[in-house]
């Protein structure tokens, strides 16, 4: 700000402020200037909103109390030491410090490159030049005629602080209400709850999952008391919406998140299409099916069982809580394959989902663990299309949903509406690891490789270590013939998890390091107790092992592996696209060989891919 400007302000050209009151008066009034002098006119619920997205707020309050403690020190302390003057300038030191720390707030930005003005982070955010701030836009802002809203986990403030599962349920469960609100895009769970215990302003929430408001909360249980409190919160110029606090017994607590829900849409002037809500519902029941929930979204073994043991108990508790069947089906689909062979999970999985839709047919999750369970149990790909497609009819803003079918056609051949899928996946769930991973995959197998490489590269964003699976963002390094910096990735995941990749052996094997391929792939077979016979398969393609591959690939097909159905597109098995007992696999498990090689027909003979243009698919919805 010029000097110039701050003396108009002042309105006397020699006098300074009389007192810290009148100091900060002026500091508020000259950042207030600072905002005109950039601004044409001036908004004054923008400027507040600008205040707090400078973090001056933060500092003010921060500056204050550590003043505050410093003059405490200073009086009470430092006469007995020193002499008086000197505590008075202190006390004039730390008063005349306040603007000078707010103006300062308002000018500079702390970055992890440093201290850098505002204005210029600005526009480095808008050019893409800050690493943090690289988000692959997943579509263009909400239209007028579009809401949307990200539902953040809410926070635990119970006295013992044990009740994280509860008030991320509460979250979740307002979350699933609101996504069937017409009119209103609902950023999906796996991206809202990425923010979790992170330090993120809503601008850079709303910017990353791509909404125009945000609901955060709180949850507070003592025995069989629940206060909840929640914000509805617009982030265009970061002022509530709505808010209200509810103080209930455990008993009420479905009211409580129906008024909420109903709540939020009113303020959004929305219709509200919600189902009526199940005549039976038992609080205790609920409770632990919350519990059970907590632990089926993490990645371990020991969490999936233990989310087993939650959905058991919430059903011996209430007999027709249909999403208790459901949990058990995701749970026990997430151990096959990765902890279990498939032949002992997806029984449980078929098991637990028809159950469930004996209770609730519209439950669109539990169709598709049923599809799941039809494609890879009894390779009934027409059935497992049908699950799949009802499943996006009753719920197509579900996540899971939208996925499975992108991978379902995707490993049909079926190009154009697998692209549709995952783009629909995308805008629903733009900060899900798991999606961003997989989706990279998928876009590598069509030779998308700008898609591929910006799911991935998000993908790198979220979570470094990959807790759901390898750094798929590595293979299209391979495919690429970035051999170095598919090494480099590989090896990076493996020190931050703990768990090497098959990947890593495939690329050895690709640069013809045989030594260090075998040695690879025995390290990530060695701890596990189901290793899936097309992953195998891909390293021994890659060393000119064929008969070795088409060994693996038919004792994947009796163990009924999960993946395997997608060895028809990847660009791995090229080689074998004119063998005979690998085309006798693909028909087998209800693939049609000449369809699938043409979905990916710019795939070179040696199994590397070569990039093209994105194919024309409908847009999502």
């Amino acid at each position: 700000m010029d000097a110039a400007l701050l003396r108009k302000l002042s309105g006397d050209k020699r006098s300074a402020p009389s007192s810290p009151l009148q100091t900060t008066a002026l500091t508020w009034v000259a950042l207030a200037a600072i905002y005109l002098h950039d601004r044409e006119a001036m908004n004054v619920k923008k400027f507040l909103a600008e205040l707090k997205r400078r973090k001056v707020y933060t500092v003010a309050v921060t500056y204050a109390v550590v003043g505050w403690l410093i003059a405490q020190i200073d009086t009470q302390i430092f006469p007995f030491f020193f002499p008086t003057w000197l505590v008075q300038i202190v006390i004039i030191v730390v008063a005349l410090g306040f603007p000078v720390a707010l103006v300062l707030a308002w000018v500079y930005d702390f970055t992890r490159h440093g201290i850098m003005r505002t204005s210029e982070l600005d526009a480095a955010k808008s050019d893409g030049e800050i690493d943090a701030l690289k988000w692959p836009a997943v579509s263009a802002r909400p239209t007028s005629s579009e809401r949307s809203i990200a539902v953040l986990p809410f926070r635990d403030l119970s006295p013992t602080k044990d009740h994280a599962y509860f008030s991320d349920g509460i979250a979740e469960e307002i979350l699933s209400a609101l996504a069937k609100t017409e009119g209103l895009r609902v950023a999906a769970r796996r991206s809202s709850f990425w923010f979790k215990g992170k330090e993120a302003e809503l601008g850079e929430i709303a910017q990353k999952l791509n909404v125009e408001h945000v609901l955060e909360g709180s949850v507070r249980r003592d025995g069989n008391r629940v206060r909840i409190t929640a914000e509805l919160i617009d982030v265009g110029d970061g002022f509530t919406v709505w808010s209200e606090t509810f103080d209930r017994e455990m008993q009420g607590i479905f009211a409580v998140q129906d008024e909420i829900t109903r709540s939020i849409v009113e303020a959004l002037k929305l219709r509200l299409d919600i189902s009526a809500s199940p005549t039976s519902r038992n609080p205790d029941a609920y409770d632990v099916y919350l519990q059970g929930l907590f632990y089926s979204d993490k990645s371990t073994e020991e969490a999936l069982q233990r989310s087993l043991e939650f959905f058991e108990r919430a059903l011996e508790k209430d007999p027709q809580l249909s999403r208790a069947w459901t949990g058990i089906a995701k749970a026990w689909l997430w151990l096959a394959d990765a902890y279990l062979p498939p032949r002992e999970a997806y029984p449980k999985v078929r098991e637990a989902a028809t159950n469930a839709l004996k209770i609730d047919n519209d439950d669109a999750e539990a169709h598709v663990y049923l599809g799941e369970a039809k494609r890879i149990l009894d390779w009934d790909m027409d059935g497992a299309a049908r699950e799949f497609c009802r499943a996006v009819e009753i719920d197509p803003k579900s996540t899971p949903s939208n996925y499975f079918s992108a991978a379902f056609w995707a490993a049909r051949g079926e190009r154009d509406e697998a692209l549709t899928y995952l783009q629909r996946t995308s805008k629903i769930d733009p900060a899900s690891l798991w999606v961003n991973n997989s989706a990279c995959e998928l876009y590598r197998y069509f030779g998308l490789y700008d898609e591929a490489i910006a799911a991935g590269e998000r993908a790198l964003q979220l979570d470094p270590a990959f807790v759901y699976g390898e750094p798929l963002l590595a293979a299209l390094y391979r495919e690429m013939g970035r051999f170095d910096d598919a090494i480099g990735l590989y090896k990076k995941a493996e020190n931050l998890s703990g768990r090497p990749a098959f990947g890593l052996a495939i690329t050895y094997a690709r640069m013809d390091q045989r030594d260090e391929a075998v040695r690879a792939l025995n390290a990530v077979t060695a701890n596990r107790r189901y290793t899936p016979g097309d992953a195998i398969a891909h390293v021994h393609v890659a060393l000119g092992g064929r008969d070795d591959a088409i060994r693996e690939l038919e004792r994947a097909c009796e163990e009924r592996s999960s993946s395997l159905h997608f060895v028809g597109i990847a660009p791995e098995f090229a080689p074998l696209r004119s063998n005979e007992r690998f085309l006798s696999i693909l028909n087998k498990i209800g693939l049609e060989p000449e369809k699938v090689f043409a979905s990916t027909a710019q795939h070179g003979k040696d199994g590397v891919a070569v990039p093209s243009e994105p194919a024309t698919s409908p847009a999502a919805d």
